[in-house]
Parts: structure tokens; sequence; C-alpha cells
């Protein structure tokens, strides 16, 4: 008896799992349904190229497919795609492939400066961080992960982490120092 797709959209996480490591793919494509975004963002901070990011983020999900019935714990189903995800930027890294920097930049935009642009502005800022350097910024800021777990996921020593995260953010409180020069005047207006 097949399952309706209302059934796996109501099913719980682990279960959704367990029922993929029985090979059904109704339950994975629900699970990647769930966690695609959350992936694709993740790989977009780290890469700040979203056409890379969704080709690593697919990657991602091809690799959790082939060995979702190697995963030990059902629950930590999301810990271990985001493991699989960085280990695929990781390998990006690694293999320097040949068509990460061509793509063209536009030099003659000018940065905005109002507020609903701060998002793009801060992508843009990331781009211009090192590899690895972006890489622990956007784990520890971006998903909550702590200096440890940081070091633990991506296999740098701990005082490199702590560095990067240091240097880097001191880094982008430059690019983007625009947005911290707002005068009295402008914040009681709501400017």
């Amino acid at each position: 008896m097949a399952l309706g797709r209302d059934h796996y959209a109501q099913s719980a996480e682990v279960v959704l799992v367990g029922m993929a490591r029985k090979g059904d793919r109704e339950a994975f494509a629900e699970l990647v349904n769930r966690r695609q975004l959350w992936i694709r963002n993740l790989m977009r901070r780290c890469c700040g190229d979203h056409a890379l990011a969704d080709d690593l983020a697919q990657q991602a999900f091809l690799q959790a497919w082939r060995s979702v019935d190697h995963l030990q714990r059902p629950g930590r189903f999301g810990p271990w795609l985001k493991r699989l995800a960085i280990n695929m930027w990781l390998q990006h890294l690694r293999k320097k492939d040949p068509l990460r920097n061509t793509e063209e930049h536009d030099n003659t935009r000018q940065p905005h400066r109002d507020v609903t642009s701060v998002a793009i502005d801060l992508d843009r800022a990331l781009a211009e961080l090192p590899d690895h350097v972006r890489l622990c910024i956007v784990l520890s800021y971006h998903e909550g992960m702590t200096h440890e777990e940081v070091s633990e996921m991506t296999s740098i020593p701990l005082g490199t982490v702590k560095s990067h995260i240091r240097r880097g953010t001191q880094r982008l409180q430059q690019m983007l120092s625009a947005y911290l020069d707002t005068t009295p005047a402008e914040v009681d207006h709501g400017v």
C-alpha cells in the first residue's frame, strides 16, 4: 500500500529517516524538502556563489541518500547532514575547482547603504574573506556552533578557528562600517 504525500508531510523527521534508511525514496524526498533551504543557505554563506552553493547542496543530498542507511542515530539527521554539506564545501576547496574563480565581478555597482540591503552587503563582505575564515564565521555566527564544534566539524585546530573568527569579524566590521556610522538624529528618526 502506497502512502499518501500528506502522510510523509505529517511524519516526524526521525520516522522519515527510518523509512529512508529502508530505501523509501518518498520519505527521503520529504527530508530534502524540509532541509534544502537550510543547507542551500549554509552553502551560500560559505561560498558566496548561489549556483555553486546549489550544486554543493545537491551533492550533499545525493551523498546523504547514498549513505543514509549508515546513519546510526536517526535523531541526529540534521547535524549529520550539516557535516556532509560542510565536507562537500571542504572537498571543493581542496580540489581548487577551476570554475570557482571564473565569475565576472561587476565593479561598477556601488554598494547600497539602506537598511534593507544589509544582508546583501554582508554576503558580499563574507565573499571577500578567505575560504576557511568565511567557513569558521558562518558556522559560528550563522549556525550558532561553538568554537570547539567548528574545530571538530572542520578539522581546523581550535586556536586557528578562534583566530579566523576574530580576524574575520574585525574585517567584516571594517567592510560594513557604513552601517555602524549612524548619527543620533538617524537613530531617533528611524532612518
